[in-house]
């Protein structure tokens, strides 16, 4: 399925070209005929079915289109039964496997060797049931090859008749598949550069080989010049455009301009600003993703896009010191809503740092959230936040709080309008109503951009997000000699005193 961006959170759809991977349950068993198999054979199949449910009835794609397990037609004894297994999923689209089992089963001839799939084991711990001792014997095997496995079994034995699923077990097979269908869905996909190196940031020099070995996936490039040939030459949806002008002047508040009198924008220029930043974002997306519109009007090969599930953009300094910056592009489509109503957000890396475009692509396939793109400025220490204000923190910050800050291109669901359970959250986009997607907008102002910084002017966003809200921050850096290094932190968004502010 294709679709140019037009998205309703109630009909998700499969915006990339390629189909979703499903996840392919592998019911494994103690391939003794006589008495041995046929006692397992029911208990076995009913894990399969059982992982299945859970996987089904507590999980979306980043999307939120449903996900979809396939179970092997019959139980895996031996190789003949786990070749069958293969061709089943092969067919069927299953990228992800997941083996199950209750008993003792021959390891080698049972297991998942591909590869390129991202595998789990479910032992179960019963009495006289050898499920655990089938798990830590198959995951030797797997070291043994090379073929990375996760291993999933109850903290708790359980009674050998007992068919309930441990709370324990339910989370890691939740947390197993969310993860390898993150993996299995960008495989193939594209991140797409919009220009080269900003400011010299490292994020923002591609690395071929980080993305093509480590992620499977490919590098796209387009010089910054395509967004003039599309604006010159009309190469986006006219009647889009028009829609898309006309929300802005409704619902997008401009703030005041603090540049210098002598270096203020005109009223003329301000408005111009305006057209020409709403026309970035639409061919932003339109390169990532495409558009059939495009084709309509002449221009077969735009209306293919770069099937980029993520993308950067350079802007500083060749773009921003002659043109409107990127801010208005880059915050529109990493929110979970526009001119076209609550839709899937973007994922669009400021300067094109791509390594943060990465770590903000992960945060969105694993939870289907907007992402935040902010710089961690400072970390104020309780000690100097008390000899600054006179104000000793307390609290969640009484330890400290760190000042994150951008010139704007945040995603508008940072503000922390939208709740879950009365708190303040950036929800999954299909769960934000247009009541929050509201709040978030008069939350905003676009403030004329600092055209000491960019003096071809743009638009950035200014908002203070509400305190109390959960925070995962995380970032990539690669290390020459040993490779790519996540680095996550936990917290909570912090409402200060207006001393402090």
């Amino acid at each position: 399925m294709h679709n140019s961006g037009r998205l309703n959170p109630d009909k998700p759809v499969n915006r990339l070209r390629g189909s979703l991977p499903r996840v392919g349950i592998r019911p494994a068993i103690d391939g003794r005929l006589g008495g041995v198999r046929e006692s397992l054979e029911k208990q076995t199949m009913e894990m399969a079915k059982t992982a299945a449910r859970i996987i089904t009835e507590n999980l979306r794609h980043y999307n939120g289109m449903p996900v979809e397990c396939i179970i092997a037609d019959r139980c895996i004894g031996g190789i003949a039964e786990a070749a069958m297994a293969d061709e089943k999923f092969k067919r069927q689209g299953a990228e992800v496997s997941l083996t199950v089992t209750p008993s003792w089963c021959y390891g080698s001839e049972t297991m998942d060797m591909d590869p390129f799939t991202p595998k789990a084991v479910w032992g179960f711990n019963g009495t006289e049931m050898p499920g655990a001792v089938y798990l830590a014997a198959v995951l030797a095997a797997h070291n043994q090859k090379g073929l990375p496995a996760f291993g999933i079994y109850g903290h708790n034995v359980q009674d050998s008749g007992d068919r309930t699923v441990p709370a324990d077990v339910r989370t890691k097979i939740i947390r197993f598949t969310k993860a390898a269908l993150a993996a299995a869905t960008i495989r193939g996909k594209s991140y797409l550069s919009m220009g080269s190196v900003s400011m010299g940031i490292a994020g923002s020099i591609v690395n071929e080989d980080f993305f093509q070995d480590y992620l499977g996936m490919r590098n796209e490039y387009v010089d910054m010049s395509e967004f003039i040939r599309r604006i010159d030459n009309g190469i986006y949806d006219p009647d889009e455009y028009k829609k898309a002008l006309a929300w802005v002047k409704e619902n997008c508040r401009e703030g005041p301009d603090d540049n210098p009198p002598e270096k203020q924008r005109s009223g003329e220029q301000k408005f111009k600003d305006w057209e020409f930043v709403v026309k970035m974002a639409l061919i932003a997306r339109d390169l990532m993703v495409g558009n059939s519109r495009l084709e309509e009007t002449g221009y077969g090969e735009e209306a293919l896009g770069h099937n980029a599930i993520a993308a950067g953009f350079q802007g500083q300094r060749q773009w921003t010191d002659y043109l409107p910056n990127g801010d208005f592009m880059e915050a529109i489509l990493n929110t979970s809503f526009d001119w076209n109503g609550i839709r899937q957000p973007y994922i669009l890396a400021t300067e094109n740092d791509s390594l943060n475009g990465v770590s903000m692509l992960f945060g969105h396939l694993l939870t289907g959230t907007a992402q935040i793109f902010s710089d961690v400025r400072t970390y104020w220490s309780p000690e100097a936040i008390k000899r600054v204000t006179g104000i000793q923190p307390s609290g969640p910050a009484e330890g400290g709080i760190i000042h994150l800050i951008n010139s704007g291109p945040t995603a508008l669901d940072g503000t922390g309008q939208q709740t879950i359970e009365g708190k303040p959250a950036i929800k999954p986009y299909w769960e934000v109503t247009p009541e929050e997607a509201r709040k978030c907008l008069d939350a905003t102002l676009w403030r004329p951009a600092d055209t000491g910084y960019f003096h071809g002017g743009g638009y950035s966003t200014d908002f203070l997000t509400k305190g109390g809200m959960p925070v995962t921050m995380s970032r990539i850096n690669l290390i020459k000699g040993l490779g790519p290094v996540l680095q996550i932190a936990e917290g909570c968004t912090v409402e200060l005193p207006d001393e402090i502010h």
